[in-house]
C-alpha cells in the first residue's frame, strides 16, 4: 500500500479502445496500492464495459458520450478538471488534448501533472507544437516504447503497461474453456481481436469468418469482442485468456502487441491507419501483412507450429513502477 491516499484524475479521451485500456491498467494498479482515481473515457466501448467493478472501490469512471460534438466533449473535460482539485493529473498521449483543450484548462489545475507518453505521428508533432506541451508537464512516463520526447530530462521508461499481471490470468486449460473448447477438443485457437472503429470491427467479424472456412479441420476460430456483439464471443479482457490462445490476429495497436509480446503469443496483424499513432512502426516483420491473402498464409504456417511451449510463464508489468512514480511526483 501507498504511504498516502492520494486523490488521481486520469484524462484518457481518444477512439477506440487503446487509451482506456491503457489508463484502465494505470487505475487499476493506483486503487490497488489505495487511491482514489476518477478516469475520462470517451471510448465508444467504455458504456459496455463494468469499469467500475472491475477497478474496486475508489474508482469513478466518468464517460463522455463518443458521439457528442469538440464543444461538448470540451465542455465536459472542462467539468471534470473543475469538480476538485486532485493530487495529480494524468494525461495518456495527447499532451494537448484530443481537441487542443488542455492547452487552455492546464493552468487551472493546481496540481502536478503527468503525461503518459507513447510514439506519436511527427506530423502532429510538428503541426502543434507538441514540444511546448510537453513542457507544462513534470512528469513524462514512456510505457514500453519510444516516443518523440523520450530523452526529455523529466521522462521516465518503464516496462509496457498490461491490465494484468501473469498471476491474474486464467492458465491454459480454464482460457481454452473460456474460450469454448471442450477439453477433448486438441485444436489450436485462432483468436481474431473484435475492436477497434466500427468498420474494422466489420472486418475482423470477416476475417473469422474467413478463417473459420480455411481451417475448419485444423484450429478453432474465434471472433472476441470486449462487449457483446452478434457472432461474437464477448471477452474483456483478453489478456485474460491469453494463454489459450495459439494465434492471435488484430492490429498494431498499442495493447495488442504489448500483451502478445509479454505472453508469447504469435501475432498476425495489419497495421491500421491512425491519425496520431503509427501501428506499421509498432509491428515487426514477423508480425506485419499486408492484405488478406497474406494473412490467412501466416495463419497457417504458423499453426503448423502451435502449442503452450517456450511461452513465458510471467512477465514485467510496466504500470507499478509507474503508480510509484507517480506517487513521488503528488504532493
Amino acid at each position: 500500500m501507498a504511504t498516502r491516499r492520494q486523490h488521481w484524475r486520469l484524462y484518457a479521451l481518444g477512439g477506440g479502445l487503446g487509451h482506456l485500456t491503457r489508463a484502465t491498467a494505470l487505475a487499476r494498479a493506483a486503487v490497488a496500492r489505495g487511491h482514489a482515481v476518477d478516469l475520462l473515457t470517451n471510448s465508444p466501448f467504455a458504456p459496455g464495459l463494468p469499469l467500475e467493478s472491475w477497478l474496486g472501490p475508489g474508482a469513478t469512471v466518468h464517460r463522455v458520450d463518443a458521439r457528442a460534438d469538440k464543444a461538448t466533449t470540451v465542455a465536459a473535460v472542462g467539468a471534470w478538471l473543475s469538480q476538485s482539485t486532485p493530487d495529480v493529473l494524468v494525461v495518456d498521449a495527447f499532451p494537448r488534448g484530443l481537441a487542443g483543450e488542455l492547452v487552455a484548462l492546464l493552468p487551472t489545475v493546481r496540481a502536478p501533472r503527468v503525461l503518459v507518453h507513447r510514439d506519436l505521428n511527427p506530423v502532429y508533432v510538428e503541426r502543434f507544437d507538441v514540444a511546448r506541451a510537453v513542457d507544462a508537464f513534470d512528469l513524462l512516463v514512456v510505457p514500453g516504447e519510444d516516443a518523440p520526447f523520450a530523452q526529455h530530462p523529466r521522462a521516465l521508461r518503464t516496462a509496457p503497461w498490461l491490465l494484468l499481471d501473469a498471476d491474474a490470468c486464467l492458465s491454459r486449460e480454464d482460457a481454452r474453456r473460456r474460450l469454448g473448447m471442450d477439453d477433448g477438443d486438441s485444436r489450436p485457437v485462432v483468436a481474431v481481436m473484435g475492436c477497434g472503429r466500427p468498420e474494422e470491427v466489420a472486418q475482423a467479424q470477416e476475417t473469422a469468418a474467413r478463417l473459420r472456412a480455411a481451417f475448419e479441420e485444423r484450429a478453432a476460430v474465434r471472433w472476441l469482442v470486449p462487449t457483446p456483439h452478434d457472432g461474437g464471443l464477448t471477452v474483456w479482457p483478453a489478456l485474460a485468456v491469453m494463454r489459450g490462445v495459439d494465434v492471435l490476429v488484430g492490429a498494431g495497436g498499442y495493447n495488442t502487441v504489448q500483451e502478445a509480446r509479454a505472453t508469447g503469443t504469435p501475432l498476425v496483424a495489419r497495421a491500421r491507419p491512425r491519425l496520431y499513432d503509427r501501428q506499421a512502426l509498432r509491428l515487426t516483420e514477423a508480425e506485419r501483412v499486408e492484405d488478406a491473402g497474406a494473412l490467412e498464409a501466416r495463419v497457417a504456417s504458423l499453426l503448423l507450429q502451435a502449442g503452450p511451449r517456450g511461452r513465458p510463464s510471467a512477465w514485467d508489468n510496466g504500470v507499478h513502477a509507474a503508480v510509484e512514480a507517480i506517487e513521488r511526483v503528488a504532493p
